[in-house]
C-alpha cells in the first residue's frame, strides 16, 4: 500500500522585509495543510533584525544558517550561502517541490541559484519589480533580474510588474498577477496592533502635540555624500519647523550609524533610536504625518496606509504610489528634500487619510492567490487588479475606480490622535 504524502515546500529568508511578505504565503499553507506543508529556512542575512519579524509571525526555521559577518561584502555573503544552501538542499528530505525566494536581497539571489542549479522549481515572490538602471537599487536591480532568469513561477505584485516581465520574454502562463503579500501581512498586523504598541520616542512626540516625521535610511548607493544630505536635510528641515519632531529609527548597518552620529549627534529635535520591532513601526507609520525613506517596502506600507512619503531615491521600481501623489520622488538633494518636505507639512489644507484602503500594490490575498497557484487549483482566486488606478502623474491625487469610475475621493483629517 503506498502512502501519500503531502507535498513539501520550501522558502528562504534573510532578511526582515523577506520574512514579512514570505509570512502570508506560509500562513496560506498552514491553512491548507492536509495538502501541502511548507517550510522556512533563513540565512541569518540581517541577524540583529530578522528574528523579532519571526516571533512575530510565529515562524520556527528549520534551519539557520547564521552566515551574518560584521563587514562582510555582497560577494562573501553570496558565496557562503550558495555553499550551505546546496549542502541544506542535499539533506532535505523529502527533496522540495518547489524553493520560494522573495524579493531581491542576496538571499534571494543565492538561493535561487542553489534552486536552479539543483534542478528544483523556484517560485519567485515580488517578482517584475524594475528601475531599468543596473545601479539603482544597488544590487538589487540586478539581483531581481537575476532571479527573473531563473525562476519558473512569477508572482508578480501589480500589473505593471507582469509587464516588466512580458517585455523580458517571460511566457504569460508562467507568470500571475497577485498583489503584493505586504499588504496581507499590514492587514494582519492591523487587526492586532493596540495602542501600546506605538513607541515610547513616538509617544511623547504625539502627546507633546508636535507633527511626527518618521524616516528611515539603508541604501548601499546612498552611502557617502548622498546619505550625508539626507541626513543634512533632516536637520534643516527641523529647524525650520518648530512645531516638527522627526523618529529615525537607525539601520545597523555601520556605514549609516557613522553618518548618523556624525551629523545629527546633538539635534534634541530628532530621536535617534534602535530599530523598531514590525509591530512598533507600522504603529508609528500610521501615525506619522510624513515618512522620508529609500526603503521600496516602506513606500508599499505607507501608500496602502495613506501617509504621504518621500522617497530619497531618483528612481523607484514602484511607481503607482508616485503617479496617484502620495509619493514624491526627490533623490538626495539637500534642498530639496527640504522643500518638498516644506510643502508638505506647510498645507494645513491636505487631507491624507484615504475612507477605504489604497489597494495600490494589494487586497490582501496574495499569499492565498501564490499557494492555490503551486498547488494547481483548478479554480484559483481570480489575479489581483488594483481597485483604483492613477488617471495623470501630477500630485493632485487623482483616482479612477475600476470598477464603476466614479472619483475616488479623500477624507480627513488622517492626523487625528485616537
Amino acid at each position: 500500500m503506498t502512502t501519500s504524502y503531502p507535498a513539501q515546500f520550501l522558502a528562504v529568508a534573510g532578511t526582515r522585509p523577506e520574512v514579512i511578505k514570505l509570512a502570508p504565503v506560509l500562513m496560506a499553507f498552514a491553512e491548507r495543510s492536509a495538502e501541502a506543508k511548507a517550510a522556512l529556512g533563513v540565512t541569518g542575512q540581517h541577524r540583529n533584525l530578522i528574528d523579532a519579524a519571526l516571533n512575530l509571525f510565529g515562524l520556527t526555521p528549520a534551519f539557520d544558517l547564521n552566515l551574518m559577518r560584521p563587514g562582510q561584502s555582497p560577494a562573501e555573503f553570496m558565496g557562503r550561502a550558495l555553499v550551505d544552501l546546496t549542502t541544506i538542499l542535499q539533506h532535505h528530505q523529502p527533496r522540495p517541490a518547489a524553493l520560494i525566494v522573495q524579493g531581491d536581497t542576496t538571499t534571494a539571489t543565492a538561493a535561487a541559484w542553489t534552486g536552479f542549479l539543483s534542478r528544483l522549481p523556484v517560485a519567485h515572490v515580488e517578482a517584475g519589480l524594475r528601475t531599468r538602471d543596473r545601479r539603482q537599487p544597488f544590487p538589487e536591480e540586478i539581483n531581481r533580474r537575476t532571479i527573473g532568469l531563473l525562476a519558473d513561477w512569477h508572482f508578480a505584485p501589480t500589473p505593471r510588474a507582469r509587464d516588466h516581465l512580458l517585455a523580458e520574454g517571460v511566457a504569460s502562463e508562467r507568470i500571475l498577477v497577485v498583489g503584493n503579500t505586504v499588504v496581507d501581512a499590514l492587514r494582519w498586523l492591523q487587526q492586532r496592533l493596540t495602542e501600546a504598541d506605538l513607541p515610547a520616542s513616538a509617544r511623547r512626540v504625539l502627546d507633546a502635540g508636535y507633527r511626527l516625521v518618521l524616516v528611515t535610511a539603508h541604501r548601499r548607493e546612498a552611502f557617502g555624500t548622498p546619505l550625508r544630505n539626507v541626513l543634512l536635510a533632516l536637520r534643516d528641515l527641523v529647524m525650520s519647523f518648530e512645531n516638527v519632531r522627526i523618529l529615525f529609527p537607525v539601520h545597523p548597518n555601520p556605514a549609516v550609524r557613522e553618518a548618523t552620529r556624525e551629523h545629527l549627534a546633538g539635534v534634541e529635535q530628532i530621536q535617534c533610536v534602535e530599530p523598531l520591532n514590525y509591530r512598533q513601526f507600522i504603529a508609528a507609520m500610521s501615525r506619522a504625518d510624513l515618512i522620508v525613506t529609500d526603503s521600496g517596502g516602506v513606500q508599499e506600507e505607507a501608500s496602502s496606509l495613506g501617509v504621504p512619503t518621500l522617497v530619497t531615491r531618483d528612481q523607484t521600481e514602484r511607481p503607482e504610489g508616485v503617479e496617484v501623489g502620495l509619493v514624491r520622488l526627490v533623490g538626495t538633494e539637500r534642498r530639496r528634500i527640504v522643500a518638498e518636505a516644506a510643502a508638505l507639512l506647510g498645507d494645513s489644507t491636505r487631507q491624507t487619510r484615504p475612507d477605504r484602503p489604497l489597494n495600490l500594490y494589494g487586497d490582501g490575498q496574495a499569499g492565498r492567490r501564490i499557494v492555490a497557484a503551486l498547488l494547481g487549483d483548478a479554480n484559483p482566486p481570480p489575479p489581483f487588479v488594483p481597485s483604483i488606478i492613477p488617471t495623470n502623474s501630477s500630485d493632485e491625487c487623482r483616482y479612477e475606480s475600476t470598477q464603476d469610475r466614479c472619483g475616488f475621493q479623500w477624507s480627513g483629517p488622517r492626523h487625528s490622535r485616537h
